[in-house]
C-alpha cells in the first residue's frame, strides 16, 4: 500500500531548497528570451491575506512556471504598496505608529506568501515606504514639476525649454515665474475638488465615483482648496489612441475609454449684457438655434463676480441657492430628477451668437463647475435635463431637429435633420454640426473643441502616511524643487499624526522639519506639508523591479531595455480605471523625457488580464464584518499549499466570480493523493507499457494544458489532468515512458508535489528548470469531444472531455465548471447525454 503523502514536510522541504538555491532568480541581460510576469502588488493590511487575494497570484505563478520551462528568463517579482489611508486609519484606531503597523503587516503577508510556495524572485522585493524607494518617487515628481507639455510636439519637455513671450519677459521676474508655474506638469492651484469630510482629504474624480469616498464610503462634497495637481489631461488623447497598441480585454479598454470620456463638439461664446463672455462646450452645436436659456454651475466664477459687482438683482436668493448647492454631494447633484431646481439671475442676459436672440441666465446644481466649462447652452427640445428644467420654470421649448417624413416626441435627443435653423436648415446632423462650427470659427464666436471627462490628477493629501513632496516655498522665489542631492526628503517621526480639523497636514505642526533655507536664494522657506497620494508609488513600481537595488537611478537604461514592457500584467477589474490609467500616464511621461529607453515604447504593459472575485460560500462577498473570510493559513494547515493552489485554479473560469466551496477543496485533495499513490505504485510494481488509447490521451492532455495555460483557462487544464489521471488509474498505473512528461506537466499547478515526484523518479535538478515536454502530433487522434454544460436550460460552460469518459466522470466534470451558477445549492437533477452534454436543474 502506498505511503501517505507527506504534505507539510514535503512543502517545507522544497520551499527551503528553492530559497537556498534561488531557483526563481531572474538574471538581467541573460541571452535567452525574457518574460516579465506581473501581479498587482498588495496593500499589506492588518488582517493578512485572504483566499481572494491569492487567486491571481496562483494563476500568474502557474503561467510563469510554464514560461520558465519553455526556456525563458522569467522575472516574477513581489513587493508592497504600503503607503496610504488604510494603514494610517488602522494605526489611528489602534494607537500604533503607521511605520510599525506597516512593518508588522508586511511580515505577515510575506510569511503567508512564502508558505504557499510561489515562484517569486524575492531578491527583487520592494516596499513603497522604504526611503530608498520613495527617493525615486520624489525624484520623478520633480520631473513633473520641472517639465511642461508641448502641444505641438505632443510630448513632455523640460521646463527650461519653455519659450517665454516677450511681453511676459518685459513685465519682470514675478510675471515670468507665474507664466512658468502655469505651464508646469505638476502645479499648485486652487480649484473645486472632491472632499471627504471623514478622511479629511481631497480626492481625484476616480476616487469619488458615485459621490462617495472610495476608501471609507462617506459622501463627498465639493470644496475649494489649494492642491498639487498633475496635468494628466494633456495625455488624454494619447491614453486613448495607444489602447490600440496593447492586448487588453475589451471591457478593460471600454472602462479606460469611458473614464477618459472624450467628447467632440464646439466651444461657443455667449456675450452677456455685462460685457462678459460665457463659454460653453457642446457636442451638438447644430442645435444652437434652439437655445432658450443658459445655465451656469452655482460655483461659476462669473456668479460671484456679478454678485460683488451688484449686477444680480436678486442676490439673497442666489446666495442661498449657491450655499445649498455646495452642501450637496456630487452624486445628489447628478441624480436624475423629474423636477430640476435653480434660480434665475435677475438682471443678467446673454445673446445667442448665431441669431442675436437674447435669453435669460439661470444657475442650477445639475451643472457642475468641474465638468466642461461649468456652463450649459440649454436646448430643452433636445436634451432630457434641459427639458425637465424648462418644464419646471415654464421656459420656451424650440424644436430644431426632426426626422425625415415624421414627427418626433420631445425631448428628441437623436441625430436627424435641422429645422428652424437658418443656414443649416434641412442638413443632416453631421453636416449641420460641421457647418455651424465653421461659421462660428469664421466669425470669431467659437471653435471646434474636444473635452474629456478626465480631470487633472489631484496629487495632494493632507495626511501623514505618504511620500513627502520634494518642494519648498520661498516668499521670494516661489515654489522650488528640493535639489537631487537632498533626496529623499524623509518622512519625519511625529507623535500626533491624526488628521487636523482645519484640513492641513499633521506635518504642518513640525516646525523644525517645515522651516528650511531656500536652496535658490538662501532665504527663509517652508517645506510643502501635503504628501503624495497612495497611487504615487504604485504608478511606477514595475520599473523598479527591473533594477531594485540601484542607488544611482530608479532603474538603469539597460535593465529597462531588457525587461520592459511587462509581458503579462494581471490585476483586479476595480483597478482598470484608477491604477491602470495613472501608471500608463506616468510611464508615457518618463518615456517622453528619455528616462525610459525609446525601445521600450510608450506603453508599460503589453498584455493585461483581470480575474474574478472569490466569494464566500453561498455567493456573498467575503467580509471581515460578516465573518465569512477564509484565511489561507487555515487552508494550508488542513490541506497544504498545492491543494490550495489547484483548487483556486480549478474552481471556475479565471475571469468570473466564483464561491468558495469546502466540498470542492476536499475533492482536489483526493485528486492529489491519487497522483501520489499512482507514482508510489509505479515505484513498487511494474506498470505495463502504454497502449494506443493512453498514448492519445496523454498527448492530447499535454497539448490542451499548454494551450489552456496560455489562455488562462486553468480550470479546464485541471479538468484535463483529472481525466488523464483516471486514464492512468484504468491502465493500472503510470507507464515509465510517461512519468517524466507527466510530472513536468503538473509542475505549474502543484509545484511541491511535482518537485518531490521528480526526485522520486530519479531526475536531477529542479523540475521547474527542466524543459516543458512536447506532444507527439502523430498521436493526437480525435478521441475527444466538447462537453456542453447546461444549468436550468442555459449553456453555461463547455469543457474538453475524452470520448471514453464515464457518466460519473462527465457529471463531476460538468459540476466543476458551473459552481458559480449553482449558488451553493444541491442540483435537483443531473442528466447526461453520452458524449454530448450534461443538463443540471437547480
Amino acid at each position: 500500500m502506498p505511503n501517505p503523502r507527506p504534505i507539510h514536510e514535503m512543502e517545507s522541504k522544497w520551499q527551503a531548497k528553492w530559497a537556498a538555491e534561488k531557483t526563481y532568480k531572474a538574471e538581467t541581460g541573460a541571452k535567452n528570451e525574457k518574460f516579465f510576469g506581473l501581479v498587482e502588488f498588495p496593500f499589506p493590511s492588518g488582517d493578512g491575506l485572504h483566499v481572494g487575494h491569492t487567486r491571481s497570484y496562483f494563476a500568474l505563478d502557474a503561467y510563469t512556471r510554464r514560461q520558465r520551462m519553455l526556456g525563458k528568463n522569467v522575472m516574477f517579482p513581489m513587493g508592497w504598496d504600503a503607503f496610504g489611508l488604510p494603514t494610517e486609519n488602522y494605526a489611528i484606531k489602534n494607537k500604533v505608529r503607521p511605520q510599525d503597523a506597516t512593518k508588522k503587516n508586511i511580515g505577515t503577508f510575506k510569511r503567508q506568501l512564502q508558505s504557499m510556495g510561489f515562484g517569486f524572485d524575492w531578491d527583487r522585493e520592494i516596499d513603497t515606504t522604504d526611503p530608498k524607494y520613495y527617493k525615486w518617487t520624489q525624484w520623478q515628481f520633480k520631473q513633473f514639476f520641472e517639465s511642461f507639455y508641448d502641444r505641438e510636439q505632443k510630448r513632455a519637455r523640460p521646463i527650461s525649454d519653455l519659450e517665454i513671450p516677450a511681453e511676459i519677459l518685459a513685465k519682470g521676474e514675478e510675471f515670468v515665474r507665474a507664466y512658468v508655474d502655469g505651464h508646469r506638469m505638476a502645479f499648485k492651484g486652487s480649484s473645486t475638488i472632491n472632499w471627504c469630510e471623514k478622511c479629511k482629504i481631497g480626492l481625484a474624480n476616480e476616487e469619488a465615483v458615485g459621490g462617495v469616498c472610495e476608501r471609507c464610503g462617506s459622501p463627498v462634497v465639493e470644496k475649494e482648496k489649494s492642491q498639487w495637481m498633475i496635468r494628466i489631461t494633456e495625455y488624454a488623447d494619447r491614453l486613448l489612441e495607444d489602447l490600440n497598441k496593447v492586448d487588453y480585454l475589451d471591457r478593460v479598454k471600454a472602462q479606460q475609454k469611458n473614464w477618459i470620456g472624450k467628447s467632440e463638439g464646439a466651444r461657443i461664446n455667449f456675450r452677456t449684457n455685462t460685457d462678459d463672455v460665457i463659454t460653453v462646450f457642446t457636442t451638438r452645436p447644430d442645435t444652437i438655434f434652439g437655445v432658450t436659456y443658459v445655465t451656469l454651475a452655482p460655483e461659476h466664477e462669473l456668479v460671484s463676480s456679478w454678485l460683488k459687482g451688484g449686477f444680480i438683482k436678486n442676490p439673497d436668493e442666489v446666495k442661498a441657492y449657491v450655499s445649498a448647492a455646495s452642501a450637496k454631494s456630487v452624486e445628489d447633484r447628478q441624480a436624475e430628477q423629474e423636477t430640476k431646481t435653480g434660480v434665475k439671475l435677475e438682471g443678467i442676459t446673454v445673446t445667442n451668437p448665431v441669431n442675436s436672440e437674447v435669453v435669460p441666465v439661470f444657475i442650477s446644481d445639475y451643472v457642475l463647475a468641474g465638468y466642461g466649462t461649468g456652463a450649459v447652452m440649454a436646448v430643452p427640445a433636445h436634451d432630457d435635463r434641459d427639458f425637465a428644467f424648462a418644464k419646471t420654470f415654464n421656459l420656451p421649448i424650440k424644436q430644431v431637429v426632426t426626422v425625415e417624413g415624421g414627427e418626433v416626441e420631445l425631448p428628441f435627443t437623436e441625430d436627424g435633420i435641422a429645422i428652424n435653423s437658418d443656414f443649416i436648415n434641412e442638413l443632416p446632423t453631421w453636416k449641420a454640426k460641421a457647418d455651424v462650427t465653421s461659421w462660428l470659427a469664421e466669425y470669431g464666436k467659437g471653435e471646434y473643441a474636444a473635452t474629456f471627462r478626465l480631470r487633472d490628477w489631484v496629487f495632494s493629501r493632507q495626511r501623514y502616511w505618504g511620500e513627502p513632496m520634494p518642494i519648498i516655498h520661498c516668499e521670494r522665489c516661489g515654489y522650488i524643487a528640493v535639489p537631487d542631492e537632498q533626496l529623499p526628503v524623509v518622512l519625519p517621526e511625529i507623535a500626533e499624526y491624526e488628521p487636523t480639523d482645519d484640513g492641513s497636514s499633521p506635518l504642518a505642526k513640525m516646525d523644525e522639519w517645515v522651516n528650511v533655507s531656500c536652496s535658490s536664494c538662501g532665504g527663509k522657506a517652508k517645506r510643502e506639508t501635503d504628501v503624495m497620494p497612495n497611487w504615487a508609488g504604485s504608478s511606477w513600481y514595475f520599473l523598479r523591479y527591473c533594477d531594485p537595488h540601484n542607488d544611482e537611478a530608479f532603474a538603469s537604461q539597460e535593465a529597462m531595455k531588457y525587461w520592459m514592457p511587462v509581458n503579462l500584467y494581471n490585476g483586479g477589474m476595480e483597478h482598470t480605471t484608477l491604477h491602470l490609467l495613472y501608471s500608463r500616464f506616468w510611464h508615457k511621461f518618463l518615456w517622453d523625457l528619455g528616462h525610459i529607453p525609446k525601445e521600450v515604447g510608450p506603453e508599460p504593459y503589453a498584455k493585461r488580464r483581470s480575474h474574478g472575485l472569490v466569494m464566500a460560500e453561498g455567493g456573498e462577498k467575503m467580509s471581515k464584518s460578516k465573518g465569512n473570510v477564509v484565511n489561507p493559513d487555515d487552508v494550508i494547515a488542513s490541506h497544504g499549499a498545492d491543494v490550495f493552489k489547484v483548487y483556486e485554479l480549478f474552481m471556475g473560469p479565471f475571469d468570473q466570480a466564483v464561491p468558495w466551496d469546502t466540498n470542492g477543496i476536499e475533492g482536489v485533495k483526493r485528486f492529489l493523493d491519487k497522483i501520489w499513490s499512482l507514482v508510489e505504485l509505479g515505484m513498487t510494481s511494474e506498470v505495463k507499457p502504454a497502449d494506443a488509447k493512453l498514448e492519445t490521451l496523454f498527448n492530447q492532455t499535454l497539448k490542451k494544458i499548454g494551450e489552456g495555460i496560455d489562455d488562462l483557462q486553468f480550470n479546464t487544464c485541471v479538468s484535463s489532468l483529472m481525466i488523464l489521471v483516471n486514464g492512468f488509474q484504468d491502465h493500472g498505473g503510470i507507464p515509465t515512458s510517461m512519468k517524466k512528461g507527466f510530472v513536468a506537466m503538473i509542475a505549474p499547478f502543484m509545484p511541491h508535489l511535482a518537485e518531490e515526484l521528480w526526485e522520486k523518479i530519479g531526475e536531477k535538478g529542479s523540475v521547474h528548470l527542466s524543459a516543458w515536454p512536447t506532444f507527439d502530433v502523430a498521436k493526437l487522434v480525435a478521441d475527444t469531444f466538447e462537453l456542453v454544460v447546461q444549468v436550468n436550460g442555459k449553456v453555461r460552460a463547455k469543457a474538453p472531455a475524452s470520448s471514453s469518459i464515464t457518466e460519473e466522470e462527465a457529471k463531476a466534470l460538468a459540476l466543476s465548471q458551473v459552481t458559480q451558477w449553482l449558488d451553493g445549492k444541491e442540483p435537483k437533477q443531473v442528466l447526461y447525454v453520452k458524449n454530448r452534454l450534461v443538463s443540471i436543474a437547480v
